[in-house]
């Protein structure tokens, strides 16, 4: 996939952090992505699943904010795995509106809550966090275009498990991608819920 297919933001960004070419699974996995198929995308660590994350959802949104409620929503293990991609991703819009906000599990959840209504485009949470914001009417999902999961093998544990698949039932249409290193029988259990019809891009480095 060339540079040239992506948005002028985004290609700005890209040259500004010095990425001269996208890593081979990013090659293979990001127009897979663009096409708006629901995929697991199945790589080992260092194959750039975060960085195709980051470009993926950032071309789908145009680079831009729009409106108030959040147009991707992207599951994480814990606090670090959550400001980690924050962080990754305040480095790709430092010169975009696009806005970014991390939930997880250790603030103020009426106080998470009024910074999500006053406008995000990405909220990165917990399942746990994210289901109880859900609960409360924290999160707007009628804008959504976006269902992440990173690093999909948290799933094995229970509760992790059970607050992801209770959110899709409630969303009427989006685009949903399950980044993991490896294809376990519990990630395969979500084509029992929320991604019966999807494709499997699998690399081996």
């Amino acid at each position: 996939m060339s540079f040239k297919k992506l948005n002028t933001p985004l290609k700005e960004a890209l040259d500004r952090l010095g990425y001269e070419s996208l890593l081979p699974f990013q090659k293979k996995l990001i127009p897979k992505i663009k096409s708006g198929k629901n995929l697991f995308a199945i790589a080992p660590e260092g194959s750039g699943k975060s960085t195709a994350i980051v470009i993926s959802t950032l071309q789908i949104l145009e680079s831009k904010a729009f409106e108030d409620a959040p147009r991707a929503l992207i599951f994480v293990k814990n606090k670090q795995a959550a400001l980690e991609l924050e962080e990754k991703f305040n480095e790709f819009t430092r010169y975009m509106d696009v806005r970014v906000f991390s939930a997880y599990d250790e603030p103020d959840i009426e106080q998470q809550k009024v910074s999500i209504y006053e406008g995000v485009d990405v909220v990165i949470a917990t399942p746990n966090k994210l289901f109880k914001l859900f609960k409360i009417t924290g999160i707007n999902v009628s804008q959504l275009k976006l269902f992440i999961v990173e690093d999909a093998e948290f799933l094995l544990n229970s509760r992790d498990f059970n607050d992801l698949i209770r959110i899709p039932p409630h969303i009427t249409k989006c685009q949903y991608l399950v980044f993991a290193s490896e294809f376990n029988s519990k990630i395969e259990r979500l084509k029992d819920s929320f991604m019966s019809h999807s494709d499997v891009v699998r690399t081996a480095k």
